[in-house]
């Protein structure tokens, strides 16, 4: 398994959209394995390929505290969101040290393809819900920054730069 390098908000490359994965083979198993490793080693509870710069629609995800228990999904999509929300504060692996708080339906089903390429669907609440809408997020080319103001997204551009030019 390989670490991958992780994209920096605001590279243009974290906005492209993902395509769906054709066929889930020994390639994309590579490429689940390649991010759950780089996810755990950030350490992080959720990648999206996206963040790998890699755009095609796959995320893994580890919420648990044992960090043994990840999930894959290939193509995710929402089945359904509760219409009721929750504010909950975010952190992401391409935007490091910067956490602020977004709103997003509380519960959803997610509907996804694994890692041997069987479909399934999952009903979660609370940071998995959380975790699944991030990172579909960033396979739709967005980051979680631009929930927030334009004050405050001007503000998290300018110290990623200077976190950037600092490495």
């Amino acid at each position: 398994m390989v670490l991958l390098k992780i994209l920096n908000y605001p590279d243009k490359r974290l906005n492209k959209v993902a395509k769906p994965v054709a066929v889930v083979d020994d390639r994309i198993r590579k490429l689940v394995a390649d991010m759950a490793e780089t996810m755990y080693a950030a350490p992080g509870v959720g990648l999206a390929a996206t963040q790998v710069d890699v755009h095609e629609r796959v995320t893994v995800i580890d919420v648990s505290d044992t960090h043994d228990e990840l999930m894959v999904f290939i193509n995710p999509e929402l089945v359904w969101t509760s219409e009721e929300k929750k504010e909950w504060e975010e952190g992401c692996l391409s935007v490091p040290g910067i956490y602020d708080f977004v709103e997003r339906p509380d519960k959803v089903c997610v509907k996804a393809l694994n890692e041997k390429g069987e479909t399934f669907e999952l009903d979660c609440d609370g940071l998995l819900a959380v975790c699944i809408q991030h990172e579909m997020d960033h396979l739709a080319g967005h980051v979680f920054v631009e929930y927030l103001s334009p004050l405050k997204q001007t503000r998290i551009r300018g110290k990623m730069k200077k976190l950037e030019k600092a490495l």
